[in-house]
């Protein structure tokens, strides 16, 4: 329930680590169920299905909730100038919630909680059928209809969170209705129910058959004649004809206009749902379109005089409200300046201040999944031209948003600004590679990459059909960037590798595709041309199942400013890459599949090795990814991916989805069980060689070290493969002056094949001090210093189930840890940190760190291979998690908990990145009732009448 929280672990050595379980979540929450907002505050909660409650204000102000109940947040309410909130699971139960100051820092804390009880026998499921929840200055008013057909009114003592009731059964209401409603049963089915804003005694509610009654709580009667205020003066109510009305509360003198009813988009459309006005003429509502057309939009009207413009989102839409400008609550309303929307997959803020209306960028919640995501690549440190270079291409993409700043301003960032720029590359399933600003707690969206233009695809026709042309009713325009879509699945990312020094990228991608960028200020047009190159080396026997190569367009293609492609490598077979790296400072590029690994000279664009590591008797490597894979990632993506297509299935064909995905999920689970979760394995078993996969390249590496004698280095590529073997080659570079002219060799050096045959999942070449190699350009940059060509090397070779040290360049065996053999673990993630010392600014250490297929993080010494600490992170049972983890060069890292969301954590005391941030209690205005505005994020008239006998399910505020 904190915003973080800390387990602090000494080492009884000077390596003071500790490990921070959880820093910050990026992205956007998985299946949110509630929106609230306070206009005191001016923060934004969000309640999810899975039980977490979230809040966010100005950047960098966050707070993170959990019930500790396993049930879904149905309604979120901030209290009136309080810092308290209080949300309403879908068990009946209430929780109050506070921001608490301490330290001079915030925390969001569970104060409080009871659950709404019935009479016995009942279950807390079936006790109430509705509930809705009231704030007021002083109590937390809650009206629940029960299972025994009454009405209770609930007030809570917001110090003691206490409940006192109050019930008022239908028999009153039903002496008062019209007689053609008497009967019927009408009266069970309650849609929506409503207090008066500026008197809470006052209850509209409206049932299922079209009927509304205004209720007096205290003289538990129905209302004759009321007046609300002149504000407060009438009521509008909403219909599953898609029709709305708006009804006149008055005297006995009231005047014949007092109905007012219309149907927006004509006869025979679908609920209109949410419905409410902001200072008149505005009006917004959701719902209303014609079934038969667009009946599977998921919509939201926006008129304002002659504006009327329907807002097409990409989601099922969970709840919307209208922020305003200015001093809060001034007696006067003002006009809204942005409208928030929750969809199912993101959130959508709309300037309506702006002509056009445009969208404004969201700085968090950026729907990390607009494709899926299927590889992710983080660099760190990254120098001040490239990142200036980087937000510049960026902004030439982002010219449609708004340029008002962002709406959402509560609470204030207290947390230092980040030590160093970071970046974190995500790969998506459409063939896009986005870069984010990893550097602070928002993840912010910098710049898109596209590699969709150098192919031919199967362009959907369909993808200008939501853009609205002049004329077309209704006015549909499409909003939001959630494209769960591609093309062709064959441009799915794979692997990402970006050389911060020099500003080239290589990506690789499903199809056996591998493309070398370089940065460009200005649009360029140019040719990229195919080198097509042979992983089988003519072996016989085999023949390609799989999928076929994507198709290079043979014309120039303009390229926008960014990064642009200028050399391509085509593997044949087209299968996955399943390994890539990037040597910025020998222009040379190498990648892997499941069949063998090349090398390539991206300044000559001509091929210096070809190895092929299929084994014989692997046929399996031969059917392709997208026919059958045992890859966790890709059987993970594909799973996913049918998954979406379930639901666009459902959606087109009109049918409630909730069963069809709940049997997707439960088949997904399994898949995965079956896959991953085997029996701990307790020792190290040797693995036969007919193992399906033997041959494919799991990691490729870059040393410039000792192979042919120890007296004389050489740049070297090695190579390690999922049956536990280690290939060395010796690289000869020419000289500087002849590098464009002369050829680069490669000559066969070493070739180690590990007992177990365990899959090599990581290479690290030690200099003399132990060191791990820096990263291509750093020395020349003076960031690091050159490695010791003195001492004697060490090549670490890290497989699933130990990690292994040899002597270079005898390549001889000089010690080893078995982690397998000593807990039963295997090594899913590796990667090699530095731990700078939160005491002295002048230490620090290497470090190795691991995750296992437990969900445990390692670290391990550098070079003596010990353990050093040990800690759980991710759950087992989260395969897809643990799959998709990637870590930092300073000790932090990151992985999916769904697939809109990264968890961040943090091995190194001193890179941390969480949230600190106050939120003050708001000074109290002291405004009468009748001086209370009538709608905000708490306080929105939304009445929902059924005008027919099939009712539909609504979402309620």
């Amino acid at each position: 329930t904190h915003t973080h929280t800390h387990t602090h672990t000494h080492t009884h050595t000077h390596r003071e680590r500790e490990f921070y379980p959880s820093t910050v979540e990026h992205g956007f929450p998985h299946q949110p169920s509630a929106l609230s907002y306070s206009p005191t505050l001016q923060l934004l909660a969000i309640g999810t299905r899975s039980g977490a409650i979230k809040l966010y204000g100005a950047p960098g102000v966050e707070f993170m909730g959990l019930h500790d109940e396993n049930a879904a947040v149905t309604q979120v309410h901030f209290l009136p100038h309080q810092v308290e909130l209080v949300t309403l699971l879908d068990d009946n139960s209430l929780h109050m919630w506070t921001l608490r100051a301490h330290k001079g820092l915030s925390e969001l804390l569970e104060i409080g909680r009871f659950t709404l009880t019935g009479p016995p026998g009942l279950t807390a499921v079936t006790q109430y059928k509705y509930i809705t929840l009231f704030s007021s200055t002083n109590q937390l008013c809650a009206h629940c209809l029960s299972a025994y057909r009454s009405i209770m009114r609930l007030m809570s003592c917001l110090q003691s969170f206490c409940c006192v009731s109050r019930v008022y059964p239908h028999s009153p209401v039903s002496s008062s209705v019209p007689d053609d409603y008497i009967g019927r049963r009408n009266l069970e089915h309650v849609e929506a129910l409503q207090e008066n804003p500026v008197n809470p005694n006052q209850v509209v509610i409206g049932y299922g058959r079209g009927l509304m009654v205004i209720w007096d709580v205290e003289k538990q009667c129905q209302l004759e004649s009321v007046w609300w205020t002149e504000d407060g003066s009438y009521i509008l109510s909403s219909h599953s004809d898609g029709s709305y009305c708006r009804w006149m509360v008055g005297g006995e003198d009231v005047n014949e206009e007092e109905e007012k009813s219309d149907i927006p988009y004509g006869e025979d459309k679908e609920a209109l749902t949410f419905l409410f006005t902001v200072r008149p003429p505005f009006l917004l509502f959701s719902g209303g379109m014609p079934r038969a057309s667009y009946g599977d939009r998921h919509c939201i009207t926006v008129i304002h005089s002659k504006t009327h413009v329907a807002l097409d989102f990409t989601s099922r839409i969970i709840d919307f409200f209208a922020i305003r400008d200015g001093p809060q609550y001034t007696g006067r309303q003002r006009d809204p300046s942005a409208l928030v929307v929750l969809v199912e997959e993101e959130l959508v803020v709309i300037d309506l201040q702006t002509e056009g209306w445009p969208v404004i960028q969201t700085p968090y919640l950026v729907p990390l999944h607009s494709s899926a995501i299927t590889c992710s690549h983080h660099v760190s440190a990254i120098p001040l031209k490239l990142w200036e270079r980087v937000i510049a291409a960026g902004d030439l993409q982002k010219t449609h948003y708004s340029k008002k700043p962002w709406p959402i301003t509560g609470g204030q960032n207290m947390a230092p600004d980040p030590p160093q720029r970071d970046l974190l590359l995500t790969g998506h399933e459409d063939g896009t590679v986005r870069f984010w600003d990893a550097s602070g707690v928002c993840l912010y969206p910098m710049y898109k990459l596209s590699t969709a233009g150098v192919f031919h695809t199967d362009a959907d026709p369909n993808d200008n059909m939501n853009q609205g042309t002049e004329g077309e009713w209704p006015p549909f325009r499409k909003v939001g960037c959630f494209d769960p879509y591609s093309d062709d699945p064959r441009l799915g990312i794979q692997k990402i590798h970006l050389c911060k020094y020099s500003g080239y990228l290589t990506v690789a991608g499903t199809a056996g595709q591998i493309l070398v960028l370089e940065l460009n200020d200005e649009a360029a047009e140019q040719t990229v041309e195919a080198k097509v190159v042979d992983l089988l080396q003519g072996q016989e026997g085999f023949r390609w199942k799989g999928h076929t190569r994507l198709d290079v367009r043979e014309e120039p293609v303009l390229f926008p400013p960014g990064f642009q492609p200028f050399s391509l490598v085509q593997c044949q077979p087209p299968a996955v890459v399943t390994a890539l790296t990037l040597h910025s400072e020998w222009k040379l590029v190498a990648f892997g599949t499941s069949h063998g690994f090349g090398l390539y000279d991206y300044q000559q664009k001509n091929t210096v090795l070809i190895k092929c590591t299929l084994n014989p008797s692997d046929q399996l490597a031969m059917e392709g990814p997208l026919s059958r894979v045992k890859s966790i990632k890709k059987s993970l993506r594909q799973s996913f991916r049918r998954i979406r297509r379930s639901r666009v299935s459902l959606r087109k064909h009109h049918v409630n989805n909730a069963a069809k995905l709940q049997e997707a999920n439960a088949r997904l689970e399994a898949e995965l069980a079956e896959m991953e979760l085997a029996p701990v394995q307790r020792k190290i078993e040797a693995r036969s060689s007919d193992d399906s996969f033997t041959g494919l390249v799991r990691t490729l590496y870059f040393a410039d070290s000792f192979l042919s004698d120890s007296s004389h280095n050489t740049p070297s590529l090695w190579a390690g493969t999922n049956g536990g073997c280690v290939f060395a080659y010796m690289l000869r570079l020419p000289p500087v002056e002849h590098r464009a002219d002369e050829p680069i060799t490669a000559q066969p050096a070493k070739e180690i094949q590990l007992m177990h045959r365990a899959p090599v999942v990581g290479i690290v070449v030690l200099d003399g001090h132990g060191a791990p190699s820096p990263e291509p350009l750093e020395v020349a940059h003076d960031l690091a210093r050159s490695p010791d060509m003195q001492g004697s090397h060490h090549l670490l070779v890290i497989s699933e189930e130990q990690f292994k040290v040899f002597t270079l360049p005898k390549v001889s065996a000089k010690m080893k840890l078995k982690l397998t053999a000593t807990d039963g673990s295997r090594v899913r993630r590796v990667g090699v940190a530095w731990f700078g010392s939160s005491r002295s600014e002048d230490y620090g250490e290497s470090g190795l760190v691991v995750l296992t297929n437990q969900g445990d993080l390692h670290v391990v010494s550098l070079p003596t291979v010990k353990m050093q600490v040990q800690y759980p992170c991710i759950r087992r049972e989260d395969v897809s998690g643990i799959a998709s983890c990637v870590f930092t060069k300073h000790g932090q890292g990151f992985y999916l908990i769904s697939p809109s969301e990264f968890e961040r954590f943090s091995l190194s005391t001193r890179h941390v990145v969480e949230p600190r941030c106050l939120v003050e209690v708001p000074l109290h205005s002291g405004l009468s009732n009748q001086h209370r505005p009538k709608h905000d994020g708490a306080h929105r008239m939304q009445v929902n009448v059924s005008g027919s006998s099939k009712s539909k399910k609504q979402h309620h505020t």
